[in-house]
């Protein structure tokens, strides 16, 4: 039981520095002025053309895709699956589990091993290209690795150890509604949940912050009028 005190223990600092971190980033990101107007063209001139150019940019990656094909293939099979992999996770996390989680189980299990390949792309490419390995540095390294070792080490709970899922629900299910239960004492459960914790503290003080911070870009959310309406930088806007 001590064990599961600890991660547990754990498991709250990081949810907190997680939550209070992210907060913290988005609200320097909201107040940050936006100078000059810089979207980049061809830009939507309308607010709703934003959103349509948002939406394009967060599920096909559209100016990844026309700028490189092959950062594009690698980049997008690892968000696509690690997307799935993670709507596969909410099955530990609700009770009954929702019938659209239920659905997409299989296809999550499989994503894994695409989340894998797409990580395996990304990284071999800071080796590989000469401009992306000079401007990398060990961060970028130890990032990648962090996701690879979480991937890998979830795919071997499932096919190495074979842990009782039910065990690792009703611990997590626990730390929900603060109704402690025993881990499991297994050592890739106990790696997996190692490597996670981690991550959510790594998160808020990394360059992952690029996911809400692609939604504060001015070249990517700045509508394209600047011969209609006169561009204001906030503090001048009084």
């Amino acid at each position: 039981m001590t064990l599961s005190v600890v991660y547990a223990i754990f498991f709250y600092a990081a949810t907190l520095f997680l939550l209070v971190g992210l907060a913290r980033k988005i609200a320097i990101y909201a107040r940050t002025p936006a100078p000059l107007k810089i979207p980049t063209t061809p830009a939507p001139i309308t607010k709703a053309g934003v959103v349509w150019r948002m939406t394009k940019e967060v599920t096909v990656f559209r100016s990844l895709f026309f700028s490189n094909k092959w950062i594009w293939l690698f980049g997008w099979m690892f968000h696509v699956a690690l997307a799935l992999v993670l709507a596969r996770h909410l099955r530990y996390f609700t009770e009954p589990v929702w019938g659209w989680v239920t659905l997409i189980q299989p296809f999550g299990k499989y994503a894994a091993f695409a989340m894998i390949a797409g990580l395996a792309g990304l990284w071999a490419r800071r080796f590989l290209v000469d401009r992306v390995r000079y401007i990398t540095n060990l961060s970028d390294h130890l990032i990648l690795a962090l996701l690879m070792a979480i991937a890998l080490s979830g795919l071997s709970i499932k096919y190495l150890s074979h842990t009782d899922i039910v065990d690792i629900k009703a611990y997590v299910m626990g730390l929900m509604y603060f109704d402690l239960q025993p881990l499991p004492a297994d050592g890739f459960v106990l790696l997996h949940f190692s490597l996670v914790i981690a991550l959510m503290i790594v998160f808020p003080i990394s360059k992952l912050l690029h996911a809400p911070g692609l939604f504060f870009s001015p070249t990517r959310v700045q509508v394209d009028n600047p011969r209609e309406v006169r561009h204001t930088a906030g503090w001048t806007a009084e």
